[in-house]
This record gives C-alpha cells, structure tokens and sequence, in this order.
C-alpha cells in the first residue's frame, strides 16, 4: 500500500450561519416569515416582539455597541425594531375555527332520525372519505370490518349520499355526477346515458357523436353536456379538508404621489424585534460562567436574525426599484403595456446573483393600482414586432389570444392559423405553433373543443 502526503489547493464557498440565515430568510414569504419569527421569540428568551407604548413606563433604547461589546468582535451594524401597536386591529383576528368536510358530515349525521348503531356506521363511513369527497373503502371491507350484512351497508351509504354536499360518498366520478342529478329530479336515461358511456367524447365538445349515438338533435346533446358540466366533480370543493389556507400579505406597496411613484414597504409584514434589555444586565453581573455563555449564544442567534431580516428588506426594496423603473408605464396604464423582464437583467443592473433575485421575488406580493400582483407575474419573456422591432411581453400575446377567442364566433371558433394572422397584422410576429402552445398554457381548448351548436 501506498501512504503519501499530497498538498493541494482548491477553492470552496463554505457559507457561514450568517450567510445561510439570510438566504433562508429572503426566500420566504412573508406568511412564512412571519411563522419563523413567531417561532423563534418562543425559543430565544433574548428576543422580545412586544414593547409597550404605555406614557407611563419607560422604554430603554438598547445600546447594541455597548452589547456587542460583550462577544469580542463589532462587526455588526443593525437596527433597533420595535412594535408600534397603534394600528389597525387585523379583521383575521376574528375568524372562526375552520369545520371540516368531515365535521359537517358529523353534525348532519347526528341529525339524521336514524337509529343509534345505523348512525355510528355512518360516521365510520364518512372517515373514509377521501379530500375529493369520493369514498376511498370498498363494501366488502366495511362489512367484513364491522361485522354487519350487505343490506345495512348499502342502507348507510345511500344515507351519506343524501347529505350535503351534493355528490359526497361516491365511489367514483360517474357514480358522483349521478347523485347530483338525481337530486336535481332529472329522469331522463339520456343524461345518465352520457355519463355513463360518454365523458370522454363530452370532454372533447364532440356533441354531433353523441348526438348520433342517442339518436338525438345535436342542440339537445348540447343542453344535456351544459348540465353535466355544471355539477361538481370534487363534492368537497369549497370546504377544509386538512390543508391550512395561507393568506397573501403583500410586502411592499407600489403608490402613485403627486405623480411620482413610491415604494411603501409593509412594514407588519417583516415582524419588528428588539432585544430584551435585562439580559444585557445578566452578562454584566452574571457569575455563572454557564449563565453568561448561554445569553451570549442567544443574543448572538437574536442579532443574527434581526440583521438578517434587515437586509432581507433592503434586498426586496432594491428589486422592487429595478422593477419600476424598467416597469413604469405597466403601473400606470395597466397590463397591456407590460414589457419583456428577465432575472438576468435585473440582476445585472443591481450587480446581484440572479439566485439571489430568484429568491427575493419567490411567493412575494405587491400591492399596485391593478391589484395585488405577484412580483414572479412581472417577469416575461419577450417575442419580436415585425413591424418597429421592439419586444413585446408574452403576457400580452396571452391576453390577445384570450381576447379573440372570448370574442369569436362560437359557431366557427378561430382556429390557431386564423389567430396567428390576426395577430401578425397587428404587428406580432408570432407562429401558429406558438399560437397553439400559448392557447395550451392558458387553458383553452383548439377550436374543435370551443365549437358550440
């Protein structure tokens, strides 16, 4: 075997707990940011996210030089954040507990003028329900898990499939549109004919083929699929079924001043924290050697984390500037006049990492005279005018094509060629394959699927 010492050199990023703190940070949303805060106060005694403002007590500003004089080094240079309570009083604060798709189907079955033990299969049942509300167990595994006959769970079954919503308890999707028409009182074999044998050519507009499999006018194959399609194919849409809902808080406000634009951070939506002042006092007079390296690792993590949270502002204050400035004409006129942006050019002109950028904008909002607008929306790429050689935002070639479409005649849809020429005489140089993609990426169908009777 051979044993030797080699000497080599070679470069590697090895990010400090700083560095890693600050990424994590910027690319959270300020939902998150502000679970991760939330949660920090609660483990790091030394952070303090409350400060009263009562005239009656004093409040001690916190001299950081004096306290970072404690850990040897004073390479730190933040700010001091505190909680002004004089705002408004969140209207989220008054929502009520979340009921489940499951809780609902409870109350109802308790209601139900049924017998004790016909109920308590019921509720077994419904904790078999699925999040699309669909009954994920078969007959055979409730009746041999229960011990009970064929008829009585067939009986319980039909009973959760009478309760609201409409279609809950199906086994699957034909059996769920099913229910809701035979609660809308409709008998007509046809409709439960098409559900039965043709969802798929219903899906495709292809009335004219069931048309002439019923044997019936193409208009009536019409009316039936308009009523299919308006039943719910998930019963469970529109009710909690486990999956917290995250609300937007927008980070920044873009607001138009005596005709000048500004940017006004959310000031709620990055959590303000100081440093409670007592543990200063504790490094100071604290014997215990212990004591006093415990507080130093806390305070350390605290100013960490409010440094941290600082730059992560300035960070999204700097993109947000970029994008006004490249953007202006999209905050004044709206979305017709969005241009081509890309996370390479603004990070280049801001001489940042485009990862960076990438993280600054992730699940970020801004508020703008056109609404809450997710930033990531503002970046597009852009496709050629033949007619001055400028770029033009793909959103804008989307929302073009959406608009002929709404505005076609539903008799003779445009097809992707006929598209592409009206936008070419507009200027766009665009193909009929990226017609067709862009037709995709919004949701619409080609003009076979739009064609209606």
């Amino acid at each position: 075997m051979d044993f030797s010492l080699n000497l080599t050199q070679e470069q590697k990023l090895i990010m400090t707990q700083e560095m890693q703190l600050s990424v994590k940070l910027l690319q959270m949303s300020s939902f998150e940011l502000q679970e991760y805060v939330e949660k920090e106060v609660q483990e790091n005694p030394v952070l303090d996210a409350k400060v009263s403002t009562s005239s009656n007590e004093e409040h001690k500003e916190i001299d950081y030089k004096q306290l970072i004089k404690y850990f040897e080094f004073d390479n730190y240079s933040h700010h001091n954040y505190e909680k002004n309570d004089e705002e408004e009083v969140s209207p989220f604060n008054f929502i009520s507990e979340k009921k489940s798709l499951k809780e609902y189907l409870q109350e109802q079955i308790r209601d139900l003028n049924e017998k004790d033990y016909v109920k308590a299969v019921c509720l077994y049942i419904v904790e078999n329900i699925d999040a699309r509300g669909y009954l994920d167990i078969s007959d055979k595994e409730i009746i041999e898990e229960l011990k009970i006959s064929k008829k009585l769970t067939d009986y319980c079954i039909k009973a959760i499939q009478s309760l609201e919503p409409d279609g809950i308890g199906a086994k699957d999707l034909k059996e769920c549109l099913k229910i809701q028409i035979n609660k809308k009182g409709l008998e007509d074999e046809n409709i439960y004919k098409i559900v039965d044998e043709y969802l798929e050519l219903l899906a495709e507009n292809k009335y004219n083929v069931i048309a002439k499999h019923l044997n019936i006018d193409v208009k009536k194959a019409q009316e039936y699929g308009d009523i299919i399609k308006s039943l719910r194919p998930r019963p469970s849409s529109g009710f909690y079924t486990g999956e917290d809902v995250k609300y937007i808080v927008p980070d920044a406000q873009i607001r138009k001043i005596d005709n000048e634009y500004y940017i006004i951070m959310n000031e709620d939506a990055a959590p303000k924290l100081s440093i409670n002042s007592m543990y200063k006092e504790i490094i100071q007079n604290e014997n215990d050697k212990n004591a006093v390296d415990y507080v130093k690792e806390k305070l350390n993590s605290a100013i960490f984390l409010i440094k941290s949270i600082q730059h992560r502002k300035s960070t999204i204050y700097r993109v947000l500037e970029k994008i006004l400035e490249l953007q202006k004409d999209y905050f004044e006129y709206g979305n017709k006049y969005l241009k081509p942006m890309t996370l390479k050019e603004i990070s280049e002109s801001l001489e940042m990492h485009e990862s960076t950028v990438s993280r600054a904008i992730r699940d970020k909002y801004i508020y703008t005279n056109n609404g809450t607008i997710k930033i990531k929306d503002l970046f597009t790429t852009g496709l050629s005018k033949s007619s001055t050689g400028e770029d033009v935002s793909t959103k804008i070639i989307k929302d073009a094509i959406k608009d002929l479409i709404d505005k076609e005649n539903k008799e003779k849809p445009l097809s992707d060629q006929a598209i592409c020429d009206i936008l070419t005489d507009k200027g766009m140089n665009i193909s009929r394959r990226t017609v067709a993609k862009y037709r995709e990426e919004i949701g619409i169908k080609s003009s076979k699927g739009r064609k209606r009777f």
